[in-house]
């Protein structure tokens, strides 16, 4: 097993570094990962097998990798439970579903706008979910009436009565 540095970007005083982390297996296949540590976390951003993993090759990959890559993160190799958690959790924030659930994301999303930010990327963050679930969440608040319509109606000829 190797693990190199891919890239690092620092910006606003923090540096966020990408790892490239190579297994060779016995049967010659190898596991090519693509690892990314910021803010004293590290979390996986790609896995490539050739052959592809089985699904329980797959949940014991970040134990095959834990203590190469956390070493060369410089990363204490003995993380907290509450660190630990978090790498590897994938689970989403708690949202309330229905109408709750949209009046919250129309709340989110007016929050953003009024602060100069992306409201798509605010919802994004709040719910924990992927941009294109975000955009549904933001349409479901629009035709519940918590936002605004995103596009004036226009009326055709025929509607206009004459």
């Amino acid at each position: 097993m190797s693990v190199w540095p891919a890239w690092e970007v620092q910006e606003c005083g923090s540096v966020t570094s990408w790892f490239a982390v190579r297994v060779d297996l016995p049967d010659g296949g190898r596991v090519d990962v693509l690892a990314v540590a910021a803010g004293g976390c590290v979390a996986i951003e790609e896995v490539r097998a050739q052959p592809p993993l089985s699904l329980d090759d797959l949940t014991a990959l970040a134990d095959w990798i834990e203590e190469p890559l956390l070493g060369a993160c410089g990363v204490d190799c003995a993380p907290s439970p509450e660190s630990a958690g978090a790498l590897l959790s994938r689970d989403r924030p708690t949202w309330p579903p229905g109408v709750e659930g949209m009046r919250l994301v129309a709340e989110e999303y007016l929050a953003a706008q009024g602060k100069g930010i992306d409201p798509v990327l605010a919802v994004m963050s709040a719910t924990g979910r992927s941009r294109r679930g975000s955009l549904k969440l933001i349409g479901g608040a629009r035709d519940a009436g918590f936002l605004t319509p995103r596009h004036a109606r226009r009326r055709t000829d025929a509607s206009a009565g004459g």
